[in-house]
């Protein structure tokens, strides 16, 4: 089973029906994929498009809190210049006791992650 996080740009392109991400959406719901939104991604995502928290909280994904273990690193993040709408999403997809290997991130902007030690992946760029 696979472990994905979505930024604010897989949500908006969801949003807007990106079909390589629907297939993630299918893949959550039967139980072949575990979904998460960091908090910081969906307020992205709300400020650019209001009403898409809405559509995401009834989609078989989790939200991940911005609670005191996340904010401490995130915030490390964004004081080192990373952009606080992934920092979130940088931070969760690091290995950790619960995911040893990681997760992985969907983004349909994952140039926006050069500066980071996460490689995130465009699922309309996979062949």
């Amino acid at each position: 089973m696979i472990a994905c996080l979505l930024d604010d740009s897989a949500l908006l392109a969801l949003g807007h029906g990106y079909p390589a991400l629907s297939g993630f959406i299918v893949d959550a719901a039967a139980g072949r994929a575990v979904l998460a939104v960091p908090a910081l991604c969906l307020c992205a995502a709300e400020a650019q498009r209001p009403g898409i928290a809405d559509h995401v909280g009834a989609l078989p994904v989790d939200i991940e809190p911005l609670d005191l273990s996340t904010t401490m690193p995130v915030s490390r993040l964004i004081g080192e210049g990373i952009d606080w709408r992934i920092a979130q999403a940088v931070a969760a997809a690091l290995p950790s006791a619960v995911y040893p290997d990681g997760r992985v991130v969907l983004s349909v902007q994952p140039a926006r992650y050069q500066a980071t030690e996460v490689q995130p992946i465009d699922p309309g760029a996979i062949d």
